[in-house]
C-alpha cells in the first residue's frame, strides 16, 4: 500500500475509534495546533480520501487527540520523505527511542574493537582468535571511554556470552569487551576465562583462601560455583563492558 493510501487509512481508522465527526477533529486539531484556519470537515475528507495528505505535524496532533498511535511506518516513510522530526518529538511518538547515528569507520570519537570466538586447548594460558560473523566483525565502544580507563585497543576483543549461568547480569547473546590486558584477579569481577579448554565467563570469588568461578544465575544447583586453581582456570581477561538487546 502506498503512503497516502497507509495515512488515509490511519486518520480515518483514529476518527471513528475516537468517535468524532470530521468536524470534531478538526476543532480539536485547531485547538492543539493553535490555528482556527486549515482544518476543517473538509480537510479530514480530504485526508480521508486521498486527495491530499496531512503533515506530520498534523498526524502527530491527530495521534494526540484521538490517542491512535501513529504507525512507525508512516513515520519512518515521512522522514525519508524530508519530513524531519526533532528529537522531542520523536520521543513522544516512541518513548525511549533514540536517533541512530551513521558512523564513519574514521570517527575519532568511536574506536572499532574486533567481535571474535575465541579457540583455546586446556592448560594452555594463550589463545586464539577467529572473527565472529554472528552480525559484523566489529563493534565500536567511545574513544573517551577507552582514554578515560586507559585501555589500549589492541587489546579489547568482543565476545557473545553463551548460555544462560550469568542471568540477570547476561544474558546469552549479550556481547562483552574484555580486557585482555587484565588479568589480575579481583574478588566479585566478572572475567573471560579458559576453563578445562572451554570459554567462560564468570564472576571470580575469594573464599575459604580459594579463587572460586561463580555463576549469577540463583539456580545454583545447576550453575554450581567451580575452583579456579592451576592450568585448569586460566583468566583471557577482565570484563569491562557489555552491549545487550534485552530490555
Amino acid at each position: 500500500m502506498e503512503l497516502k493510501a497507509l495515512i488515509a487509512d490511519y486518520v480515518k481508522q483514529a476518527r471513528t475509534e475516537a468517535g468524532m465527526s470530521g468536524a470534531a477533529l478538526g476543532a480539536k486539531l485547531a485547538l492543539d495546533l493553535g490555528t482556527e484556519r486549515g482544518h476543517t470537515k473538509a480537510n479530514i475528507s480530504h485526508w480521508e480520501n486521498q486527495k491530499h495528505s496531512p503533515s506530520l505535524q498534523q498526524l502527530m496532533a491527530i495521534a494526540k487527540v484521538t490517542g491512535k498511535s501513529l504507525p512507525l511506518q508512516i513515520v519512518t516513510a515521512m522522514q525519508g520523505g524530508g519530513a524531519a522530526l526533532s528529537d522531542e518529538d520523536l520521543q513522544k511518538l516512541l518513548p525511549g527511542a533514540m536517533r541512530v547515528r551513521v558512523v564513519e569507520d574514521s570517527d575519532p570519537s568511536l574506536t572499532q574493537i574486533p567481535k571474535v570466538k575465541l579457540r583455546l586447548s586446556a592448560g594452555i594460558s594463550g589463545f586464539e582468535i577467529e572473527p565472529e560473523r554472528y552480525d559484523g566483525s566489529t563493534t565500536t565502544v567511545p574513544t573517551d571511554w577507552m582514554e578515560r580507563h586507559g585501555f589500549s585497543r589492541d587489546k579489547l576483543i568482543a565476545i557473545r556470552v553463551r548460555g544462560e549461568s550469568m542471568e540477570p547480569t547476561l544474558y546469552e547473546d549479550d556481547l562483552v569487551v574484555i580486557n585482555t590486558a587484565d588479568k589480575q584477579l579481583v574478588d566479585s569481577y566478572v572475567y573471560a576465562v579458559n576453563y578445562e579448554g572451554e570459554p567462560v565467563v564468570k564472576r571470580l570469588e575469594r573464599d575459604g583462601g580459594q579463587w572460586w568461578l561463580k555463576s549469577d544465575n540463583q539456580d545454583q544447583r545447576k550453575y554450581g560455583r567451580k575452583m579456579c586453581r592451576g592450568d585448569a582456570c586460566i583468566i583471557i581477561g577482565r570484563v569491562v563492558r557489555k552491549e545487550s538487546e534485552r530490555l
